[in-house]
């Protein structure tokens, strides 16, 4: 997630000038200082980490704690994903912010691990690639839903998720491990060549944002196609007794397809901001400055933290799991049980 912005530092003796690129996730980082109104707007990302970070660690404990895990097994590694790039964001910007000094073999890792943001960017690449997957998986099931039944095998889920962990990985590697350097205490990366910058942001724009959306048009355009033929299909043999089972089964999977629609659509739109952003510096469209870089990169991780909750509202067993947690409503139920007794 390179948002390409340029920016040269000099080390503390003044003497060395560095360039390096700031990173919402990846390749490059901004020294461990941060000051004026960047470091409110960096504050408020540390926020939206940490809301985060805190909803998809609610839903994954409510998934497991009913079994909807085992059900939804891309779905659960979707939230897997986003918990971590939330969780390892607040604790990179929580040691920048800190302004800790970095020196020796453990300077090094920290500058590697956290500092270079490389594991948040292993998380997003991660869920942009299993977000696709989660799309052709339903699309598979309900539009070619004989072979999906035939023909899809637990191994080929477990091996996209895999996948997903993979190309993140990779990518992640890449793009951090040649150029982390820590120098004075401070932690930098190198910069790409400008040809490398926009060549990757070619790349990543088309990768992670164009073919995406237009995985989702397709996918559940045709889902949208069938699922409203079955409708009309069922409605016309209402009168002859329809199984409940199946009724029952066709409301879950409308359910979760409108969920997974309304997730790609928040993404479309969140995402918007940062890749226009990011195309508009990498071309020197206009100069690119710390607010607007933590502006957008709130925006886009507005929808880590909000997909959590679409799926607590929309799976019921996630939802009375979550409802459960919740202290008033525990006390609601609980005096309800004592008025009952």
């Amino acid at each position: 997630m390179n948002t390409g912005q340029d920016i040269t530092f000099e080390d503390s003796t003044g003497t060395v000038p560095i360039e390096a690129s700031h990173q919402t996730t990846g390749s490059t980082v901004t020294s461990s200082s941060s000051h004026g109104a960047g470091f409110y707007f960096q504050c408020g990302v540390l926020v939206v980490g940490i809301v985060g970070a805190a909803a998809n660690g609610a839903v994954l404990y409510a998934m497991v704690a009913s079994k909807q895990h085992k059900k939804h097994v891309l779905i659960f590694n979707q939230n897997v994903l986003d918990f971590v790039g939330c969780l390892f964001l607040v604790l990179a910007i929580s040691m920048s912010l800190s302004n800790i000094y970095l020196s020796g073999t453990r300077g090094y890792w920290l500058c590697l691990i956290l500092l270079s943001y490389a594991i948040p960017s292993v998380a997003y690449i991660g869920s942009m690639v299993n977000l696709a997957a989660i799309s052709i998986e339903r699309y598979l099931k309900v539009v070619h839903h004989v072979w999906a039944k035939n023909k899809l095998r637990n191994w080929m889920i477990y091996s996209t998720m895999a996948l997903a962990w993979i190309t993140g990985i990779v990518v992640a590697t890449a793009l951090t491990i040649p150029g982390a350097v820590v120098v004075n205490g401070f932690c930098y990366t190198a910069t790409l060549s400008q040809t490398a910058r926009k060549a990757y942001m070619i790349w990543e724009f088309l990768s992670f944002y164009v073919i995406n959306l237009l995985i989702f048009i397709f996918c559940y355009g045709r889902i949208l196609k069938v699922t409203r033929r079955q409708a009309q299909v069922m409605a016309a043999h209402s009168g002859q007794g329809l199984n409940t089972a199946q009724d029952q089964l066709n409301k879950i999977q409308a359910s979760i397809i409108k969920t997974m629609i309304f997730v790609c659509v928040l993404y479309s739109v969140t995402f918007a901001p940062f890749y226009i952003y990011n195309i508009f510096n990498t071309f020197d469209i206009f100069t690119a400055n710390e607010i607007t870089h933590y502006i957008v990169l709130s925006i886009g991780y507005v929808y880590t933290c909000t997909n959590p909750f679409i799926y607590a509202t929309k799976f019921d067993p996630i939802k009375h799991v979550m409802l459960g947690l919740i202290p008033c409503k525990k006390s609601t139920q609980a005096s309800g049980s004592g008025n009952n007794t």
